[in-house]
Formats: structure tokens, sequence, C-alpha cells
């Protein structure tokens, strides 16, 4: 009983140190939100007068960076959205391709795209600058979704080629006796199998996305096509900046993932474990 009542203090005791390092920037980030701005610097525990000035600020757009603020937002929601999409368009059907339909080298297809985690995304930053001046989409959202995406799918194919093996080849076998073709398959069989798998690697990317910071800053310059994370940067850079009202943007810009993370969490922490077909 000792010996369990230590292991026990020792598991709480490394679970306390992990919640405060964790929780200790969130905090941080809550208590300058709510300070007013002339206590920016004031270093309390608690402000002494708490207020919600800073988020109608940031909401109203009542300052010279927030300008674009719901503009911005609402890049960043179409780029993660579109980036979601694509990352499970290409990862459903490369990982059935690579997987079902017997490609030839399909498994060492899926482990070498993993390679390209090798090469760190700033070595590539330049490269790909240059082949969205190529295509002409600098300063398009669409340049970032591209970016994003190259670099989600990869991981994305492998997980989900993964997964699919985890479902009986019977069933393709038992679809095309009924006359199913490779298509109908797909969609019937396959797809709604990796469901759960689809939703943790749709979250993944789209998270991915919502957070990018090199490659929108590389590709977007215009103000009115920047997401948020980079606008945000600018404001945080400025040598006068009202560091409540940053911090009440960045709060509100943690929100939608932080929601997506609790609507989706058993998602993802079972579609990436549990078997295709339920017994």
């Amino acid at each position: 009983m000792g010996h369990k009542a230590i292991q026990y203090a020792q598991f709480a005791l490394i679970a306390i140190v992990v919640m405060t390092w964790t929780l200790t920037p969130i905090y941080h980030l809550l208590v300058v939100s709510l300070t007013p701005v002339q206590d920016s610097f004031a270093g309390k525990l608690w402000p002494d007068r708490p207020t919600l000035d800073n988020y109608v600020t940031v909401l109203t757009q009542g300052d010279y960076y927030l300008t674009n603020f719901w503009r911005q937002m609402a890049n960043s929601i179409f780029a993660a959205i579109m980036t979601c999409a694509l990352v499970l368009f290409i990862a459903v059907l490369a990982s059935y391709v690579i997987g079902r339909m017997r490609v030839r080298f399909g498994g060492v297809v899926s482990n070498l795209a993993l390679l390209t985690y090798l090469i760190p995304a700033a070595f590539l930053a330049i490269p790909f600058y240059q082949v969205m001046g190529v295509y002409q989409l600098l300063d398009s959202i669409w340049a970032m979704i591209l970016a994003v995406t190259t670099f989600t799918a990869p991981y994305a194919i492998w997980v989900l080629r993964q997964y699919g093996d985890s479902v009986p080849r019977e069933l393709d076998e038992a679809a095309k006796i009924d006359g199913a073709t490779p298509l109908q398959i797909l969609y019937m069989v396959y797809i709604p199998l990796i469901t759960p798998a689809m939703i943790a690697i749709g979250s993944f990317a789209l998270l991915h996305a919502w957070n990018e910071y090199l490659y929108a800053f590389l590709l977007l310059n215009d103000e009115t096509r920047m997401t948020v994370p980079i606008a945000l940067g600018y404001y945080a850079s400025d040598d006068d900046s009202p560091w409540p009202v940053v911090m009440a943007m960045g709060l509100i810009y943690s929100l939608p993932p932080a929601l997506l993370y609790y609507s989706v969490r058993k998602y993802m922490a079972s579609g990436l474990t549990s078997g295709g077909v339920k017994s």
C-alpha cells in the first residue's frame, strides 16, 4: 500500500508540474486580455479592474491594426477548410489506390512520402515561393493552402493507408460480386469504414492550416488577404502595441481550434487506433 501511495504521489506531482507548465501561458493570456490598456505592465496575478473592453475593441475592429480583422478571420477559416478538404481528398484517394487496388510498390511509395518530413519546411520556403511566382499565385490565399496541403498530405496518406489495411478485403470482394465498381466500393465501403481516421486527419490538417505562420507570412502581403496569425504578428511587433488588445485578439483566435478539439477528441483518440470493422 505504501509503495502504491508513493507511485500515486509521484504521478500526481508530475501531473501538477505538466498542468502548471501548460496552463500558465494561457492564464497569462487571459489575465492580460482582461487588464485595462493603461495597466498593461502592472504585472499582477489578477487585474484590479478587469474589463472586457479589449475584446470589444477586437470584435468591433476598433484599432488601426484591426481594420481588417473579420476579413482576416474569414481568410483563416477559408484556408483551414479548403486545406482540410484537399488533404482528405488526396489522402483518401491515394490510400485507397495504394492499399486496396494492389498498386505495385504502393507500400514503398506511401512510406517514402514520409521522407519529405526529413527536410525542414524552412528549407523549402524559397523554392516554393519561386514555384508560386511561376504560377502567379503570390499574395493569394491559395498559395498558402497549397503549401500546407503539400506538407500535410504525406502524413495523411500514410495514416489512412495504415488504417485502411484494417478493413477486411472480403468486403471489397463481396461488393464486386454484387456488381460494384471500384468507385462504388470507395464510396460505399471504404470511406464509411475509415471515417474515424478521416475525422482525425481532417482535424489535423485544419489545425495545421489554422496555425500556419511561415508560409502565410512568406506568401501573403496584402492585409485583406492575410490570415490572423500574420496580422497578429504585425500587431505585436509594433513599438507601441496595446498588449491587452493583442492578447484578447490571440485568445479569440484560439477559441475555434479549442472547440474543434473538444468536439472531435473521441474520434482523434480512436480514429488512429481502433479497427475498421466492429465485431
